[in-house]
């Protein structure tokens, strides 16, 4: 593996606390999206046609109404992707503990007593 283009030699700088801290906000995005494409579309088929019959109503009717569905769609993709990727930092914040605590009882002794493993300084 090569250095980081900052030439700190760090190949891989991940903080649980960056993951821990950017995770809710694609949470809280996708909450507002999908809110946003539910006004959206609760309106737009509530209000029947609010464009009108007018030259520029027929014309956006013209390119709006064939892809109403495709919009949606893809605005409901966004959605998914941005729960993904909350779910996923989460589960890569949770991995990197995992693996912190694991690495850190490699080089310990679980449940040895300071002094010794008999506690009074004995082997």
């Amino acid at each position: 593996m090569g250095a980081s283009p900052s030439g700190d030699d760090k190949v891989l700088d991940i903080k649980t606390a960056d993951l821990k801290s950017a995770a809710p906000v694609f949470h809280e995005q996708s909450k507002h999206l999908s809110e946003a494409l539910t006004t959206l579309v609760k309106t737009l088929d509530g209000l029947g046609k609010p464009w009108g019959e007018d030259d520029a109503g027929t014309k956006f009717e013209g390119f709006y109404s064939p892809q109403q569905k495709a919009i949606e769609s893809a605005t409901g993709t966004l959605v998914l992707g941005l729960v993904s990727i909350h779910e996923a930092l989460t589960d890569m914040s949770d991995g990197h503990v995992d693996n912190d605590e694991l690495i850190a009882g490699m080089f310990t002794k679980k449940g040895v007593a300071a002094g010794g493993e008999d506690g009074k300084g004995h082997k």
